[in-house]
């Protein structure tokens, strides 16, 4: 008993360690630890069913309501502030853009939409959802996407924030944020 509770303390406090005007992209070499991947190949080990934390360029493997409906995803880059296409954010506001990859790791086609999955949050801890336009950082998912088992899919997903909001995490939950784990990626 003492070498689980042992074991199970060592496992949380490594866990907290984890979780602690110009143009900013913020890129990340991939790298793998326990629960992710790298880069668009196959899952290192099996997904948490708990929060998990990464830097931008990290994989996190999340589930769905299901055990069947997996996803190893990647917050690819984050460009700060983004450009609108066709729009532009109000007075005092700016866009944000994440590019994202969704690998389908489960057992089951993967249909839903990332933007109604993704979140990000400022450093007073103020959380932003997604705003339907398109940046020039790149194209986006367009709504809901369908992805076969083995497939990946790549989009930018556009956030619309204060100016003087300082972004230090996205956030994503699969099932339109509904499901029971979140990946979290620290922006620096």
């Amino acid at each position: 008993m003492s070498r689980l509770l042992t074991l199970t303390l060592t496992v949380a406090i490594g866990a907290a360690g984890v979780a602690c005007g110009t143009q900013t992209v913020t890129e990340s070499p991939a790298t793998s630890t326990p629960g992710q991947t790298t880069g668009p190949g196959q899952p290192t080990s099996k997904p948490s069913a708990s929060p998990t934390s990464a830097a931008v360029g990290d994989t996190l493997n999340l589930t769905g309501f299901t055990g069947k409906a997996k996803l190893a995803v990647t917050v690819v880059k984050v460009v700060d502030p983004a450009t609108g296409k066709d729009t532009r954010p109000g007075a005092g506001e700016r866009y944000v853009a994440v590019q994202i990859r969704l690998h389908n790791t489960g057992a089951e086609v993967y249909s839903d939409a990332p933007d109604n999955s993704a979140k990000v949050v400022d450093a007073q801890g103020q959380r932003f959802n997604s705003w339907i336009t398109e940046t020039t950082a790149g194209p986006g998912f367009g709504g809901t996407v369908t992805i076969p088992v083995g497939d990946t899919a790549l989009g930018y997903i556009t956030f619309k924030v204060p100016s003087d909001s300082k972004i230090t995490k996205i956030q994503f939950t699969m099932e339109s944020g509904f499901a029971n784990n979140t990946g979290q990626w620290h922006v620096p």
